[in-house]
């Protein structure tokens, strides 16, 4: 027999009944009934019930042992009897009788338990990752984790793209967050960059001629954390394409985000095609560029409906509304708690009004704000909103970012308390058109608005002739359920086009010359049309295993202050290291 195991502790059935058998695993939990001890075995595949008699060396050798002791047991598989069946585990009809047993991992007292999801804050498990992971919730996490990766590349390569790696030391760039510097020993003074993403040299790869490349990329950025975003690292799925336009990456990407979620959504219904909702569209109904397509209301613009009104709060302003149908009798505590809530998003209050008979008599409407609106104001309202009686309408007022976030929110949370909100349901969409180029609001620059190596919409003519802040990109972002999976975009692959727009975004030709030498230097021998986008596995994943925080699907991550708790990263090196690499350290001074 095996010097460890015959068999795993998740593979044994009532067919095995009689069979001698060796299992390795931890001690998971341990029962005490009267002097016969029932024993949880846990390995990586599942979880057995073992049995040691009174009296036994078994019984006295696992009554003493810490959970999580490490062991291996001899033993007989027997039948647990129709009534002692548990049907929530695949071993339930069976349990083992144990013979012998040898520790082979000592396992000290546990600074958490591991066989229940107790209220363990993040930092003590993070410290213990290593325990973390044995939990059933987490080890399920990272094996979804794994098949989807696993799934991706079958996918991908099935669809003619060819894995190939990208360098992780290389040169800075203007990705939109920080670098993480890596210093060179070798050249005094200079430092390698660890890539935001492999954006340049999947472009290159175009340029060299291999049509369609992937990879499941690491990609490094020093920025803060979030729920669905972790500081540090992250993968993705990053692809490109030669000689396509948007739809093409568009055609790719829906497969296998529709494929893949079908696979691991456990039932839950993906919506196909995806829609394509232009930039401003998105921010207008839904106050996002990350729309949550679950909840079936949508923002309407009412501006102009209280343009010149003598509603001081209103007038003048961008104002949005939403209407909410009645889903039976609205109480005033649904008013009041979306109030509250659209306070807790920033906002000074949320006015609102309740429609009821007589439409487009002003008399119709009741509420806080009712006796502000003129009949042609509510006529206005009735029409452009669609109005009922039960309908309430809610309204934001302010400048168009505010209003749009705030009102967003309002948006997703009314549909779920009034029941217009999808469950048990992935609702990608596309989101395109976004704007070249935006004005920096402290300094009036003019900056690049999403990824610098895009294409503009009309190409060098819109450049040369258009308001920057009016030209559009083939830049595009995919959704799901209100969270952003990717920026992607069809390149700029024009010597010409990529100095003039970064001549407007306050580049000279020498800068462009000296920062992105490389690619300019491609664009000149022949390059064709290309585009690709990068959607990432730790929000798919998140997704798929409807986890709120994106670091409940990754094995080791960082904390919200991007520290490595288990490993004590970042951490300090010694003099000799330092001036090894020509380097001193200046402390920040504490006041």
């Amino acid at each position: 027999m095996h010097r460890y195991r015959s068999h795993t502790c998740g593979e044994l059935r009532a067919a095995d009944v009689d069979t001698d058998v060796r299992l390795s695993g931890w001690l998971h939990n341990r029962r005490d009934l009267g002097g016969i001890l029932f024993i949880d075995l846990r390995d990586h595949h599942g979880l057995v019930q073992l049995v040691a008699r009174p009296g036994t060396p078994a019984n006295e050798a696992l009554s003493h042992l810490t959970k999580e002791t490490v062991v291996r047991i001899d033993g007989k598989v027997v039948s647990r009897g129709a009534d002692n069946i548990n049907p929530e585990l695949p071993t339930g009809e069976i349990e083992v009788e144990v013979s012998a047993v040898e520790v082979l991992g000592a396992a000290e007292p546990l600074p958490f338990t591991i066989n229940t999801e107790d209220g363990v804050n993040e930092e003590r498990r993070l410290e213990y990752r290593f325990l973390d992971l044995r939990r059933e919730r987490m080890h399920s996490n990272i094996m979804l984790r794994s098949a989807v990766i696993a799934s991706i590349r079958e996918k991908m390569t099935n669809l003619g793209f060819n894995e190939l790696a990208t360098p992780i030391l290389s040169a800075t760039s203007p990705e939109g967050a920080r670098d993480f510097l890596v210093p060179s020993r070798l050249h005094a003074g200079k430092f390698y960059a660890l890539p935001q993403a492999p954006q340049q040299f999947k472009q290159l790869l175009m340029i060299a001629g291999f049509d369609r490349y992937f990879q499941i990329a690491p990609c490094f950025r020093d920025e803060d954390a979030r729920a669905d975003r972790s500081p540090g690292e992250f993968y993705q799925l990053d692809m490109e394409m030669s000689f396509v336009e948007q739809e093409d990456v568009f055609q790719v990407i829906e497969k296998v985000m529709t494929d893949l979620f079908e696979e691991f959504g456990n039932g839950r219904h993906v919506t196909s095609p995806f829609p394509r909702i232009p930039f401003r569209e998105a921010m207008l109904k839904y106050g996002s560029d990350k729309p949550d397509l679950r909840a079936k209301l949508e923002l309407v613009d009412v501006s102009d409906v209280f343009e010149g009104s003598e509603f001081k709060a209103f007038a003048g302003k961008h104002v949005r509304a939403l209407a909410v149908p009645a889903t039976g009798d609205q109480p005033r505590k649904f008013f009041d708690g979306l109030g509250e809530y659209a306070v807790e998003q920033g906002a000074k209050g949320l006015a609102w009004v309740r429609v009821g008979e007589g439409l487009p008599d002003k008399a119709a409407l009741t509420g806080p704000i009712a006796k502000f609106l003129t009949e042609e104001n509510v006529k206005a309202l009735a029409e452009r909103l669609g109005l009922e009686p039960g309908h309430a309408i809610f309204f934001g007022a302010g400048e168009f970012d505010e209003v749009s976030k705030i009102m967003g929110a309002v948006r997703v949370e009314a549909a779920k308390r009034a029941g217009q909100f999808e469950e048990n349901v992935f609702r990608f969409c596309w989101i395109v058109d976004f704007p070249m180029f935006e004005k920096n609001e402290d300094t009036g620059q003019i900056e690049f608005s999403h990824n610098p190596f895009s294409m503009p919409q009309g190409g060098l003519e819109a450049l040369n002739t258009m308001d920057p802040l009016d030209i559009l990109a083939w830049q595009y972002d995919i959704v799901c359920n209100g969270t952003e999976l990717s920026s992607g975009a069809i390149r700029n692959h024009e010597p010409e086009v990529m100095y003039r727009a970064f001549e407007i975004a306050g580049y000279s030709n020498e800068d462009v010359e000296r920062e992105f030498g490389g690619m300019l230097r491609a664009f000149k021998f022949g390059a064709p049309p290309h585009g690709g986008i990068a959607p990432g596995v730790d929000r798919i994943v998140m997704l798929l295993a409807d986890e709120p925080n994106i670091r409940e699907t990754i094995a080791f991550p960082l904390n919200g202050n991007a520290q490595d708790l288990l490993m004590g990263a970042p951490s300090e090196v010694d003099e000799s290291r330092l001036k090894e690499l020509h380097l001193s350290i200046r402390k920040p001074v504490v006041k």
